[in-house]
């Protein structure tokens, strides 16, 4: 019944698809051709000529790439909508290089760019709406008991009941517990709503006499010699088994698997940024933001430049060395908001509230964060993001990489201007603990919207630690 489901599903979002596709196609051709936003027009194909392109090229590119990308898979265990959306701008893109190739390869000067490009703005910003209803309508549907998948849980170890209880604390997955095997003489418990109703060697005739959708092997270390035998019982009746490894609780984060030859092996993190597609985008994003705000910060910039040579003397612009990707050294540029000190002092001093080093421009610039303005031209040199983990001085990652574990993990990504860790109030003199806990959720969740969201969160929250 489920895979039914499934299938009826696939069928309507794949129909949704090409309807938000000609919807798109619409919008697009309406504001390239029937407004002046784009300019004159010049030469132009007909409106057939459009159509005929989108029935036998458009929709059979996205929907290629819709299938290649993932986006009819179940996506039961995704809590956002962020994740499909990043699917969805990277069909997107793909597919509006694709048509452009094929424009130029046919040979057709008078088709329209513009209107490709306006047609992948209206696919994205629909096709995002859509799989957010969709997904919504699916999460309630779940949370009401209906179009649930039932689980078999072989296991009765801590393992076992952890994952049974994250089932029950997130109905939104729509999976329900339907029972355990375990010892023998734990049969009859009852454990996180469900009972244990065998043992291991019960097993097939469990399956044959039930309807599971999934079975999950939890069994501790000590029970891995009867793995063969239990994926095999549940291949004798056609469901898949799956395994939750005892030894996750080793994973400091999410795990990815990479395949040499025919051996996987387990990455103990995940980094969304090791990507190229991931990183391309955050690079190519960086880029532009940076561009824009020297452009539109430009006067400020100015007048900070000439506030602090008036007020004090010593360099407009202070470099100091940080810790950047990979561990890898850069100076980092920042209005210079203190008195002219020793460098041997600076290297190993933290800025405190009422800081008498602090000039009187330079207080001010430090409350409002203006003093980090030159740090866009690190992200246009590449040495730092807008958004990232702050870099620190050596003396200190010296320091901390010694008493805080997995202090290094920040620098797997560049460093930013702005962080996770900031908008939570990490920023000054605060726990180090707490701001490598933000940081390293950071580097492993990262994705587009989680930039946006921090970039929109420092320009409209204040920070109290910020001096």
């Amino acid at each position: 019944m489920i895979k039914e489901n499934q299938r009826i599903l696939n069928i309507s979002m794949v129909l949704l698809d090409v309807l938000v596709l000609a919807v798109s196609l619409v919008c697009s051709l309406w504001l390239r051709f029937d407004t002046t936003l784009f300019g004159p027009l010049g030469g132009h194909l007909s409106y057939q000529s459009y159509a005929l392109f989108f029935t036998f090229a458009v929709v059979p590119i996205y929907l290629i790439l819709y299938f290649a990308f993932g986006l009819y898979k179940p996506r039961r265990t995704y809590k956002n909508i962020f994740s499909e959306a990043t699917q969805i701008i990277k069909v997107n893109i793909v597919a509006f290089v694709s048509l452009v190739s094929i424009l130029f390869i046919i040979n057709q000067p008078d088709f329209s760019r513009i209107m490709l490009f306006l047609l992948a703005i209206f696919a994205t910003f629909f096709g995002i709406i859509e799989r957010f209803i969709i997904r919504s309508i699916l999460r309630n549907i779940r949370i009401n008991n209906r179009n649930l998948k039932h689980i078999l849980i072989v296991g009765d170890n801590d393992l076992a009941f952890s994952f049974a209880r994250k089932i029950r604390e997130n109905p939104y997955l729509g999976f329900v517990v339907s029972g355990f095997l375990g010892r023998a003489n734990h049969i009859g418990m009852e454990i996180e709503g469900s009972r244990i109703i065998g043992s291991f060697k019960d097993i097939d005739y469990i399956l044959s006499n039930n309807r599971y959708d999934r079975v999950v092997l939890a069994i501790p270390l000590m029970y891995y010699y009867r793995i063969n035998e239990l994926v095999e019982s549940c291949e004798r009746v056609g469901i898949k088994a799956e395994i939750i490894p005892d030894y996750i609780r080793y994973f400091p984060a999410q795990p990815s698997i990479d395949m040499i030859e025919d051996i996987p092996i387990i990455n103990i993190r995940y980094v969304p940024l090791d990507d190229n597609f991931n990183k391309f985008l955050k690079y190519t994003s960086d880029y532009i933001i940076s561009i824009i705000a020297i452009i539109i910060t430009s006067p400020i910039m100015i007048l900070t430049a000439i506030a602090i040579k008036l007020t004090s003397r010593g360099p407009i612009i202070f470099k100091q060395e940080r810790i950047g990707h990979n561990g890898k050294p850069f100076m980092m540029y920042k209005f210079r908001s203190m008195k002219v000190q020793d460098p041997s002092e600076e290297k190993s001093e933290w800025t405190t509230k009422d800081d008498p080093r602090k000039t009187k421009i330079g207080e001010f610039i430090r409350k409002t964060s203006i003093d980090e303005l030159p740090q866009f031209f690190n992200v246009l040199k590449g040495d730092m993001s807008v958004v990232g983990p702050r870099p620190e001085r050596p003396y200190f990652v010296e320091q901390f990489r010694k008493e805080i574990p997995k202090y290094m993990v920040k620098h797997q990504v560049k460093p930013g201007l702005t962080g996770w860790a900031q908008i939570h109030g990490c920023r000054g003199d605060t726990s180090i603990k707490r701001r490598i806990k933000y940081d390293i959720e950071y580097v492993e969740n990262w994705h587009m919207g989680l930039d946006l969201a921090i970039m929109i969160k420092t320009t409209v929250k204040k920070n109290p630690n910020a001096y």
